[in-house]
């Protein structure tokens, strides 16, 4: 409705120059549009016109009356025109040519309606402006798909976890928890079974460290800590072997002189100031004829 001074207003524009526009009935005399009209010509004391609507599209003909007024602002047509979209039989683009809206603020009235209802009907009624709504409307949407995206993640990897959050039996944040927390238990135990695996093709014996752990006789936590004491030790083994490899390569011309003349005295003399593990080194390599 008009403001009491904008129906005084119109009411002297009726009494002055006559009803210019007829007051809209259905065909059972219920008032489709024209109501400050109606309340004017009352204040006026003038008779109002009528006229009744014969089509069977009535709420696309009060949204088409009353979309537009001189005392709403941009942001609310912009809603209401998004709003008379789904029931007007108009597209958006029609509307916005028609009436000369922008599309950036058609775009921003439609992403309000669509992700936060509640707040394009206060922006329709003027209670919020366009561009605060829109706002949070984007951040609402980007929340909104960071937690579909998170949910989709979840169902794929934990279908049982997922169905708790959907039925409202687990948070989002706690079921991710979980989820992690399973994902953790089973990278270590994985990383035990490496090294079992490791330790027995190595030529280790005793028992698997795993086997151990669904004994009882150590916990989980202890198994992973000797599995990575033994990673961390086997590696630092191979590259101390490796090593010494590289350094008897080096100077393996003078080791291949000695082990082609294994009976010389050249031999016996090289020997002689050799330490117990080099002398059993040259004699693993002398290779019988």
């Amino acid at each position: 409705m008009l403001s009491q001074d904008e129906l005084l207003d119109l009411a002297e524009s009726i009494k002055a120059e006559g009803q210019h526009r007829p007051i809209v009935l259905d065909a059972d005399g219920v008032l489709l549009d024209g109501r400050n009209r109606l309340a004017a010509c009352e204040i006026a004391g003038v008779e109002p016109r009528f006229t009744t609507y014969t089509g069977d599209k009535t709420t696309a003909l009060i949204f088409s009356n009353n979309v537009f007024r001189r005392h709403i602002t941009k942001g609310q047509e912009a809603m209401i025109t998004v709003m008379a979209c789904s029931v007007s039989g108009h597209s958006l683009r029609d509307l916005a040519k028609t009436h000369g809206l922008s599309r950036t603020r058609l775009s921003a009235a439609n992403v309000v309606l669509k992700h936060l209802p509640d707040l394009a009907e206060q922006v329709r009624i003027g209670a919020f402006p366009l561009d605060e709504a829109y706002e949070a409307a984007r951040e609402h949407k980007a929340k909104t798909e960071a937690i579909q995206e998170k949910l989709g993640s979840l169902t794929e990897q934990a279908p049982d976890l997922a169905k708790q959050v959907i039925e409202g039996h687990l948070t989002l944040d706690d079921a991710i928890t979980t989820l992690e927390e399973r994902q953790e238990r089973h990278r270590v135990r994985k990383q035990i079974t490496d090294a079992d695996e490791l330790r027995l093709a190595d030529g280790h014996t005793g028992l698997p460290l795993a086997q151990l752990a669904e004994n009882g006789d150590i916990t989980w936590d202890q198994a992973h800590q000797q599995a990575e004491q033994f990673l961390t030790q086997r590696r630092i083994a191979i590259h101390h072997t490796q090593r010494a490899i590289e350094q008897a390569a080096q100077h393996w011309p003078a080791i291949r002189s000695l082990l082609s003349r294994p009976d010389t005295a050249f031999a016996r003399d090289v020997h002689a100031d050799l330490s117990p593990e080099a002398r059993e080194m040259t004699a693993h390599l002398v290779t019988p004829n």
